[in-house]
């Protein structure tokens, strides 16, 4: 199945005119500890299956889906069945602000079972079984069509974990509306100023909170600290400055918004589980090898 590994590096190779990629996989063999920079979403159609990402093993049955975001090392062992295997380029949902809400829901693999909640795990299930059905379509419409369906699991996983989120913080839903409000904004603000010192008074300033409140309310709305999120936000910016082969890993580092070569290099470790140096390694023989 996976037609392009160097190292640990997959290059997903779409069909001509396609920004996506499903698989019909029907193959009793075992896929290798791999990355690459697709979204990829997996459903049994027969037999249970098991994925392992970054250590943790997911064992899911037929009609539950796994959503594997970009950048995570997983692998599969050989399991006898039928399974949809789907990837899509994440530039596509990536580079639309719009849609920043909704990829938040991306910031660690889901395992979207009924047992999780019924209405989200139908809604994966329907999109899935309607992204297998518009995969082979000729019409110039599918890969919208297919986004669309994509776009519709994001936004009810996301939706899910807003509510969940509410229900932890004992909350009703003017205090989560004004929670999304100000963390929509505070969330915003990061994005814009990442690159920079960020501290903890200047985002308490932009929610309008105290420092205290502000630290654990953020916490609990994000399921994070804001310091975790800057840290993310910064190891995203950095993952493609390294993809650049002229740019070196301590310019990497600065232009990120890490402090030093040191905090770099554990934090990105840290979150993506391989060092800058090995991911900058693995993408480059990539790319050599394939025409990236």
């Amino acid at each position: 199945m996976i037609k392009h590994l160097s190292g640990d590096y997959e290059t997903v190779e779409y069909d001509e005119k396609k920004y996506v990629m499903l698989y019909d996989n029907v193959e009793n063999e075992a896929y290798p500890v791999h990355w690459h920079r697709a979204v990829e979403l997996l459903m049994p159609l027969r037999n249970p299956y098991t994925v392992n990402v970054s250590g943790t093993d997911y064992v899911f049955q037929e009609n539950e889906v796994l959503i594997v975001p970009t950048g995570e090392l997983h692998s599969m062992p050989a399991i006898p069945g039928r399974r949809l295997i789907f990837q899509c380029d994440n530039r596509i949902l990536g580079e639309v602000p719009a849609l920043d809400p909704v990829m938040r829901a991306l910031s660690a693999p889901v395992l979207i079972t009924p047992e999780m909640d019924k209405e989200l795990h139908v809604i994966a299930k329907k999109n899935m079984l309607d992204i297998f059905a518009l995969y082979n379509s000729t019409s110039e419409l599918s890969d919208v069509k297919i986004y669309v369906k994509l776009i519709e699991i994001f936004t009810a996983l996301r939706e899910y974990q807003l509510k969940q989120n509410q229900i932890a913080m004992d909350v009703d839903d003017d205090k989560i509306d004004e929670y999304s409000e100000k963390f929509g904004t505070v969330l915003k603000y990061i994005d814009n100023n990442y690159m920079y010192d960020i501290s903890l008074d200047q985002l308490a300033d932009v929610a309008g909170y105290s420092k205290y409140h502000f630290s654990r309310i953020f916490k609990q709305y994000n399921s994070m600290s804001y310091l975790q999120y800057i840290n993310a936000r910064r190891t995203k910016a950095a993952e493609l400055l390294l993809l650049e082969p002229d740019i070196p890993i301590t310019e990497v580092a600065m232009r990120s918004g890490f402090k030093s070569l040191t905090t770099f290099n554990r934090i990105f470790k840290e979150i993506k589980h391989c060092t800058p140096t090995d991911f900058k390694k693995l993408y480059s023989v990539a790319e050599k090898r394939y025409g990236l």
